[in-house]
């Protein structure tokens, strides 16, 4: 459920990302930039975006485990499964969620994007 919570939270920033840089589309796209750079920047964009979250989720994650487990006086153990997963996972859900908003953008024209600004 979070991820899906993630997901919808990575795509409404992409899209209003792509809504408040119209202004830097247009000129892009009207000096050379073609729609797989424009779709490529936002892709990425989104995909770092989520990456981080997952990696600062799967930080704190492990802290609490670490602590948790040192207070009950466990050995800590924390499967390399698990971090990488939970990574990985934010990676995945921020690529899905970050497709249609980089099409979108990489559909605009010049004129429409500089006619928008």
């Amino acid at each position: 459920m979070a991820l899906l919570v993630g997901g919808i939270g990575v795509a409404n920033t992409m899209f209003i990302s792509v809504l408040e840089r119209r202004r830097e589309i247009g000129p892009r796209r009207a000096l050379g930039a073609t729609r797989g750079h424009i779709r490529a920047q936002f892709l990425t964009e989104a995909v770092v975006l989520s990456a981080l979250g997952g990696l600062a989720g799967t930080g704190i994650g492990v802290l609490v485990t670490l602590g948790y487990a040192t207070y009950q006086g466990w050995p800590p153990v924390i499967p390399l499964i698990a971090i990488t997963g939970g990574v990985s996972g934010a990676a995945v859900v921020g690529t899905l969620a970050g497709l249609h908003p980089s099409i979108r953008a990489a559909e605009l024209t010049p004129t429409e994007a500089l006619a928008a600004a």
